[in-house]
């Protein structure tokens, strides 16, 4: 392939940080690539986990809120706008073992790649693991949440539950108690998972009841939740708990699959970034947003290290290819 067809940048997932890298390289006049993903049921898909949520009333510049897909429009076409291209594909398979790199949309075993790059920003970020209830993904952004930072505020003296029983779990549940009447946990087993210090706090708290040895098997609702059904996970007795809310917490799972074996992860598969920049183990490749971030996994977080990223990749360019 001729030097025309190798992208300066191409850009991995379209979420804040991925789109805010876009924003920044198409201003460099980078001409950067997007592969935004492909939708889906999950926050792997354009425009990242927003385009599941409902009201955003967090995110700078928005004092009355703004719909989590609205505003992730806005990102979009602020990309669009300066000539950042993008294409509604998911990457297959990448190769970053020489440059330019590899980037693979539709069959991974074909011979040729189907873009090459002298700098990839990966931007994929993580999916939030849910419990694949019957009306689990209806409800969601509807009651069902999995980010009691961003939606606690809606809840304000109200009865709401969290599932899980790590320390995901008892950090939601204890901020939740900020604004709920009351909090309830459920989870399957007979004690939690979590930290010693992060389960004492959460239980000295007296907003906070425990359900031990439960399972939900359902949530109930017509527009929003209305309550869930539980079953005890040691004598199978089904109840129900009236809540207009609930908070899945089991944790979440970077999208990190294509990188196995290239790029270096924590144990928990996030990618590790070289801070205080968005560098990874790989000359010219940079991640940035909620695939590297397991602390934060905030819009505004992932968008200024989306900003990052796109500084980091300018820098290498000029200092590695066009300078």
């Amino acid at each position: 392939m001729s030097d025309s067809t190798i992208h300066d940048v191409l850009i991995l997932g379209s979420g804040p940080a991925g789109l805010t890298a876009a924003i920044y390289t198409a201003r460099a006049s980078l001409e950067p690539l997007v592969l935004e993903g492909e939708p889906s049921s999950t926050g792997d898909q354009p425009g990242g986990q927003l385009m599941l949520t409902t009201e955003v009333e967090n995110f700078p510049g928005f004092p009355e809120g703004i719909m989590g897909p609205e505003l992730m429009m806005g990102f979009r076409d602020q990309a669009s706008r300066f000539g950042a291209d993008l294409q509604t594909v998911k990457a297959s398979k990448v190769d970053l073992s020489e440059r330019p790199y590899k980037v693979w949309v539709g069959d991974p075993e074909a011979a040729e790649p189907t873009y090459l790059a002298h700098t990839l920003i990966i931007s994929t970020g993580a999916t939030a693991l849910m419990l694949d209830l019957p009306n689990e993904q209806r409800l969601l952004g509807h009651g069902v949440s999995t980010c009691a930072t961003c939606d606690g505020f809606f809840f304000r003296d109200q009865d709401i539950a969290v599932i899980g029983g790590g320390d995901s779990a008892m950090e939601e549940a204890t901020f939740l108690t900020k604004f709920a009447k009351t909090v309830t946990i459920i989870h399957r087993r007979d004690e939690f998972r979590a930290s010693k210090i992060m389960q004492d706090r959460a239980l000295a708290n007296p907003k906070i009841n425990v359900m031990w040895n439960s399972q939900v098997t359902d949530v109930i609702g017509d527009q929003t939740v209305e309550k869930v059904l539980i079953e005890d996970t040691v004598t199978g007795e089904a109840s129900e708990l009236p809540v207009t809310g609930v908070f899945v917490a089991i944790g979440h799972r970077p999208n990190t699959d294509l990188f196995v074996g290239q790029l270096d992860m924590k144990d928990n598969g996030y990618l590790i970034t070289q801070a205080p920049s968005t560098r990874t183990n790989v000359e010219g490749v940079f991640a940035c947003g909620d695939v590297q971030d397991d602390t934060y996994r905030q819009a505004i977080s992932a968008a200024g290290s989306g900003c990052m990223a796109a500084i980091d990749a300018e820098r290498w360019l000029e200092d590695n290819v066009h300078g």
